[in-house]
């Protein structure tokens, strides 16, 4: 086909799909038109000539990732997605609607061909990071080229704005990640009118400094407006010859452009253009203004050549797949694994030699959820991940482990360095971690965690919120859980964050009392069914292992059976019996404290059934009648003690019940000090348990 023919179909082409986006706006009668319209070519380009990947099988292994970070303009993938062959015309028709295959912003797991959810600004550039680094990391797991692709996101001047692009941009610079593509959509509007009034740097330079290749194509042209497909693919062309940097290429852009007087107007961005505009903008594109959802049969025919293409593309990277497969049988061995989603053998028996090393001796949990977490990485070599700056704080460094970043990327601290590093310095970057682990999820069949203080996981909620909302199972570390964290003061001293989080849909939060309740605690949330993200609470502090018996050797056993059989139900009885007079229930260090306020109270004849509560959402999913055994309703008098807000535990409590929490910031004493004074102290728990008792 001459190139003059070719240039006029994809011409053609785009303006069937900006009409179609303008359609399915209209009669949903809400939207996002304007950038979706412009920003059609590219999207355009990208489907029909950058990416590799096939419309008959959307998660083929091999396949190019695209992750529209402009969620918003999610029309603009859909058509794209309908063109290639992904989705039906219906499901343009379909746009906003409920249970449609087209929500108001991609939804992962819920249309073919969508890599993540977006809408959120700046998190799908920064999870696209994570999807690079994942492909670099997979590749040197297993040894092979094959599991390289690249991986391509479009953003918008809103993205670039929000913070956590800087954050995970900087980072991918470092990484010098070759296979990271962004192209940046500059059409200089935003919902509040021309960007010069909140955005003035120059974002090229910017990128730039950040380690990144830069280049620019513009559609508006001294000639005129021209949405130029084949200057697009040049710069393409030109960026995929530099391999040790991320790329960056900014597209300028005009908002709606051509719907007359709407081009270029904030207007466009979040209401439907107007049957009016619609009209005019279908005169404009050459298309039968009294038509509504116009499709050329010729042109849909075209478009669906992705399909053949990716059909021959897949067929060569299989024959690949297989000469590899049959060369490299252990490597082999551990992708099928991957791909079903089995843990390795030894995994049960990793955290039991490890429970079986334990000794009854105080220790933080963060410090047995370190031990826990070497013990599972030396049989899990697809486990990996790092902290905010805070490995050593957070026990998240995977022992003998090389960092992971380009070849020849060592300090003097962490001198070796590579893409098969286990060991990620994410550096003082919350969210961007958690955008990042999400993406190393989304985009292979690793697994990763990130680590941080508890009371930062504000920074990076966002992302912990997309991860609940995805349904993936990132693991978020979150270390120095109470005011016992002591003389950093209430700056570092987490209150609210833990009821926040439990707040949250498809999260677990796992608050573990002692070292076998970690060790569970990390067997669980690999064990556990469905793919919930899960929160892991910490202490700072050393907490004893909760010994019931008094020789050591049956303490010890008690301690393990008693963790290992109950943790995985979220809430259990550490001591009762059939006749208890009050229940005292708590997580993390405060369970070790209700211990011994029950013993208090056993010297006044009263008896204190213990629960230990690691996880309300397991607990709150168990069968009725196992709750009611753990929690029984006709014991009315129950206290619940946390170093936390008491939010989450009005609902055990019960109107006669009484919360031993903490409502108000933290102090600047040593964590003892603080305890005592804000009453996690076990005359404040029998004072309170003895009123409950008064007022059942």
């Amino acid at each position: 086909m001459d190139e003059l023919k070719k240039s006029n179909l994809d011409e053609k082409t785009i303006a069937m799909a900006k009409g179609l986006i303008a359609d399915a706006v209209q009669k949903a009668g809400s939207g996002h038109p304007g950038s979706a319209i412009s920003m059609t070519p590219i999207v355009y380009t990208l489907y029909q000539y950058v990416l590799r990947h096939n419309p008959l099988d959307p998660k083929w292994e091999g396949r190019d990732r695209f992750i529209l970070s402009s969620g918003h303009a999610s029309l603009a993938q859909y058509v794209q997605l309908f063109l290639a062959g992904y989705l039906t015309l219906d499901d343009i028709k379909g746009y906003r609607t409920m249970n449609s295959k087209t929500p108001g912003h991609p939804e992962y797991g819920l249309t073919e061909g969508i890599e993540m959810t977006t809408g959120p600004l700046g998190q799908g550039i920064s999870t696209a990071v994570g999807f690079a680094m994942a492909s670099r990391f997979e590749s040197a797991l297993l040894g092979s080229d094959l599991f390289s692709h690249e991986v391509w996101t479009l953003c918008g001047e809103g993205d670039i704005e929000e913070g956590v692009s800087g954050e995970a941009s900087s980072l991918a610079g470092t990484q010098k990640l070759g296979n990271l593509f962004a192209i940046f959509d500059c059409n200089r509007i935003q919902i509040e009118g021309d960007t010069s009034i909140t955005l003035t740097e120059d974002v090229l330079e910017r990128y730039k400094s950040y380690g990144w290749y830069t280049d620019r194509v513009s559609f508006e042209t001294p000639e005129g407006y021209k949405e130029d497909v084949q200057a697009l693919l040049r710069a393409v062309k030109k960026a995929r010859k530099v391999t040790d940097r991320p790329h960056f290429i900014q597209v300028d852009t005009v908002i709606a452009w051509p719907t007359p007087g709407k081009a270029g107007s904030e207007k466009t961005h979040g209401s439907p253009l107007g049957e009016d505009a619609v009209r005019a903008l279908k005169k404009e594109l050459g298309l039968d203004e009294g038509r509504t959802f116009q499709v050329d049969p010729d042109l849909l025919a075209r478009a669906r050549g992705a399909i053949k293409r990716g059909e021959e593309a897949e067929r060569a990277w299989m024959a690949g797949f297989e000469a590899w497969k049959a060369q490299n049988p252990e490597a082999a061995s551990l992708h099928d694994r991957l791909q079903a989603g089995r843990l390795p053998e030894g995994f049960d028996k990793a955290i039991d030699d490890l429970e079986a090393s334990l000794s009854l001796d105080p220790l933080p949990t963060r410090a047995s959820s370190g031990k826990a977490l070497n013990a599972i990485a030396k049989v899990m070599p697809e486990l990996w991940g790092g902290s905010a700056d805070l490995g050593g704080s957070n026990n998240t460094v995977i022992e003998g482990a090389a960092s992971f970043g380009p070849e020849g990327s060592g300090t003097k601290q962490w001198p070796n360095s590579g893409p098969s590093g286990r060991v990620v310095h994410f550096g003082v970057r919350e969210f961007a971690m958690g955008a990042v682990t999400n993406g190393i999820l989304l985009g292979s069949k690793t697994r990763s965690f990130g680590g941080t203080f508890l009371q930062f996981v504000d920074y990076e909620r966002a992302a912990v919120r997309l991860a609940a909302l995805m349904d993936i199972p990132n693991i978020f570390i979150l270390t120095h859980d109470s005011v016992a964290l002591g003389e950093d003061g209430p700056t570092h001293q987490p209150i609210e964050q833990i009821s926040s989080l439990r707040a949250m849909p498809n999260l677990d939060v796992i608050r573990p009392c002692d070292a076998f309740e970690t060790c569970e605690a990390w067997r669980q949330i690999f064990k556990k069914e469905g793919t919930a993200p899960s929160a892991l609470i910490l202490t700072r502090q050393k907490v004893p292992a909760l010994a019931l018996a008094k020789e050591e050797v049956p303490a010890l056993a008690l301690a393990k059976e008693k963790a290992k059989e109950g943790l995985p139900k979220g809430a259990y009885v550490l001591k009762g019996g059939e006749e208890d007079d009050v229940i005292l229930m708590a997580s993390g260090s405060e369970v070790s404290l209700i211990l011994e306020a029950s013993e208090e109270l056993e010297k006044m004849g009263i008896r204190a059934r213990v629960v230990s509560v690691p996880c309300m959402e397991w607990f709150d999913r168990q069968p009725l009648s196992y709750r009611r055994s753990v929690m029984p309703e006709e014991i009315g008098a129950r206290v619940a003690v946390e170093a936390a807000s008491p939010m989450s535990w009005y609902k055990y409590v019960g109107l006669s019940g009484r919360c031993v929490c903490i409502d108000r910031f933290g102090l600047q004493g040593s964590g003892a000090e603080n305890m005592k004074a804000l009453g996690m102290t076990v005359e404040n728990v029998v004072k309170n348990a003895l009123e409950a008792l008064r007022e059942e």
